[in-house]
């Protein structure tokens, strides 16, 4: 006589929430009402279930910033990293990293979105800022060299340029929408051409 296998315990509760769908949900709402006017508890009835549910996988609404602000920001710090292996002028490396912000917004979207809404009313929100700054400091001094050796125009200052240029990336987020029909790729090649259209010297 076969011994029938014994019966499998299923975890209560409504199935389907790992901390990745928790997450996306989280940013969702934060991105709708602002993270200040968003509670656990309203993200708790936006999932269907509880918050001790939540608090299983995070311990605070601002972990829940923390790992969204930072998704978006480990995206355009790895393309970064990639500046050192890229040959060619400081132009070039400045055109990759252009297009790899592109790529990463596309791609990261509803967590570049929230990033790029942050105003530092808590240390989450100021980490994420300083490392914004960070970031920043990277692309101005990608445009002073490129001035420097000769590729882009020396009437524009390199921090005005640099802020011009990834302004337009940044603005992005108020159109782009991935079911547009418009690829990351496209989109980059896009925004390169207008960008640098506009700041590289015309040979004569």
């Amino acid at each position: 006589m076969t011994t029938a296998p014994p019966a499998r315990t299923t975890r209560r509760g409504r199935p389907g929430y790992d901390l990745e769908s928790l997450l996306a949900v989280a940013v969702k709402l934060f991105n709708e009402r602002g993270y200040d006017g968003t509670s656990m508890e309203d993200l708790s009835r936006k999932l269907g279930i509880t918050k001790s549910a939540i608090y299983h996988h995070v311990p605070s609404k601002q972990e829940l910033l923390r790992l969204a602000v930072n998704r978006a920001l480990d995206g355009l710090f790895e393309i970064a990293d990639e500046l050192h292996s890229v040959d060619g002028r400081a132009v070039d490396r400045l055109e990759h990293l252009v297009r790899g912000s592109v790529r990463v917004l596309v791609e990261r979207l509803p967590f570049v979105t929230l990033l790029l809404r942050v105003r530092g009313n808590t240390k989450v929100e100021r980490d994420a800022l300083a490392r914004r700054r960070e970031f920043d400091h990277i692309v101005s001094e990608l445009v002073t060299q490129a001035v420097d050796e000769g590729d882009l125009r020396p009437d524009i200052d390199p921090p005005t340029g640099a802020r011009l240029l990834f302004g337009m990336v940044n603005s992005l987020i108020e159109w782009y929408r991935p079911r547009g029909g418009v690829s990351g790729d496209d989109l980059a090649t896009s925004v390169a051409a207008v960008a640098f259209d506009g700041l590289r010297i015309r040979s004569r």
